[in-house]
């Protein structure tokens, strides 16, 4: 990707001290409850759209004019620390659908002792099949997990790492499939924080950078720094924005949020010469707001934030509950709904009107546990392998090919010369009891499949796995097509 330059700007926070990153902590409960289906009182669609959240027991979905919830993506407790969800278009789907992101936070295996080895995740779920669906998985030892998911409807962007490592990937929702797209990653680029991105099909994403604090836009198209419309300081956020482009709400570090006026448009100064992105934002309406406002200051730090479709209330899951403002009420006022307090709610996200579905259609997946401990049992190595005399000797070798048609690579059964050369392998390493593919994001679901074959301190084994399934997508009676990965 292009090199990250930085624009001058006019009117940019100054330095500040480090800011703390802050962990999305998925809390446990031992009581889960039953699932509570309530059919919605609009038959023409979901009008007001649904409020998504991650709490206790799942990532689940609620209607916001019956108060009515169900748990779609069922989570256990004391497995997974949880980023999102967000809402979003996915391939072959004619509504939005739900991102959220995992991390395995089970005992981690040792040299001496079972356990897991701890893996991001990042799932798509759709709320009116029930269908869980694995999009890309990265080996985590380092850190507790991804911070900041946000996405509009061209790009989901996330933070990854730790330290002063931090890496912003992306991942184009226009494309059929494909691996995520690494915008930003120290030390030859700034280490940020994502949080916030433009609404509609803007390549635009807000960043706050770790060290300084100072905010920018980072537009993912063209692979540069442009200013922040807003003067923000090193410990606000995330911050949400309207789906007009022309108010953005902002998670203060106490007092509740703030509401702000906001030009969310690219900007009119090209980010560098001879680049043109893609999608540039057509002009934003004028502010409705000339000023900031506050909605309740007597509230501690949001742990999120959600415009209603029409952006005349703003959800805020503080306290473990989802609280909904007017935003037309003075600061102070009291939240005209509350939901799900007791829940632990730690995330929400509000979707745009959703026609021809309603909310008696959704329905709860199976969870991505099975999924999560597929690919524990996928990546195991080889009894014999796994000793402390063999396991310096064992050589994994990993190749990914698109399994809607054939290749060469699926019958691949040992690592010869001829073989590496011709087909070059995946990065990928012995950790202790299992093997892992060592790049961030280093696999991919859909119809991906990954061969492998271990070798070195055993005669050499080959398998074929998968995230989502082992089985090829050329056997399925209709396969669907999916774009080759690039590298």
């Amino acid at each position: 990707m292009p090199s990250l330059r930085l624009k001058r700007a006019r009117h940019m926070p100054g330095a500040a001290a480090i800011a703390a990153a802050v962990l999305l902590l998925l809390a446990c409960s031992s009581t889960p409850a039953s699932p509570v289906h309530s059919p919605s009182p609009f038959t023409g669609g979901l009008t007001e759209g649904l409020i998504a959240y991650v709490a206790d027991q799942g990532v689940g979905v609620l209607d916001p004019t019956t108060g009515k919830s169900v748990i779609v993506a069922p989570l256990q407790p004391g497995t997974f620390r949880v980023a999102g969800p967000v809402w979003a278009p996915a391939p072959g789907v004619n509504h939005p659908v739900l991102y959220f992101t995992v991390h395995d936070v089970r005992p981690a295996e040792t040299r001496t002792g079972a356990g897991v080895v701890p893996y991001d995740w990042l799932f798509r779920s759709d709320p009116f099949t029930g269908t869980i669906d694995p999009v890309a998985a990265s080996v985590d030892s380092q850190s507790e997990g991804p911070l900041g998911l946000v996405a509009n409807s061209h790009y989901l962007a996330l933070t990854v790492g730790c330290c002063t490592t931090y890496e912003v990937d992306a991942l184009d929702l226009t494309a059929t499939a494909g691996p995520l797209k690494v915008l930003s990653k120290p030390p030859s680029q700034p280490a940020f924080f994502i949080e916030g991105a433009a609404p509609g099909n803007s390549g635009l994403l807000a960043v706050r950078a770790f060290g300084t604090g100072s905010w920018y836009w980072l537009n993912a198209e063209a692979g540069v720094l442009n200013p922040f419309p807003l003067s923000l300081g090193p410990d606000d956020g995330p911050v949400v924005i309207s789906a007009d482009g022309t108010m953005a709400a902002v998670a203060m570090p106490d007092r509740g949020a703030v509401i702000q006026p906001i030009n969310s448009a690219l900007p009119l100064a090209s980010p560098s010469a001879g680049v043109t992105p893609a999608g540039t934002a057509s002009p934003r309406p004028s502010p409705t707001l000339s000023a900031p406002k506050r909605v309740n200051s007597k509230l501690q730090h949001p742990d999120g934030l959600a415009w209603s479709p029409d952006a005349k209330q703003l959800a805020i899951a503080v306290g473990g509950e989802i609280q909904l403002y007017n935003t037309s009420g003075a600061d102070g006022t009291a939240p005209a709904k509350r939901y799900l307090t007791g829940a632990n709610v730690i995330g929400v996200a509000w979707s745009a009107p959703i026609e021809d579905m309603t909310f008696a259609t959704a329905k709860a997946g199976a969870g991505p546990l099975a999924m999560v401990d597929a690919l524990l049992n996928a990546t195991r190595l080889p009894a014999q392998a796994d000793t402390p005399a063999n396991r310096p000797l064992t050589k994994v070798y990993v190749w990914l090919f698109d399994s809607t048609k054939t290749s060469p690579i699926e019958s691949i059964t040992d690592a010869t010369p001829s073989v590496l050369a011709k087909y070059p392998p995946l990065n990928a390493g012995v950790v202790f009891h299992h093997w892992a593919a060592t790049d961030t994001w280093g696999l991919l679901g859909g119809c991906y499949r990954y061969r492998v074959v271990v070798t070195g301190s055993v005669s050499a084994t080959a398998s074929t796995f998968g995230l989502g399934s082992n089985a090829l997508c050329s056997a399925r009676p209709s396969a669907t097509t999916t774009s080759s990965p690039t590298t």
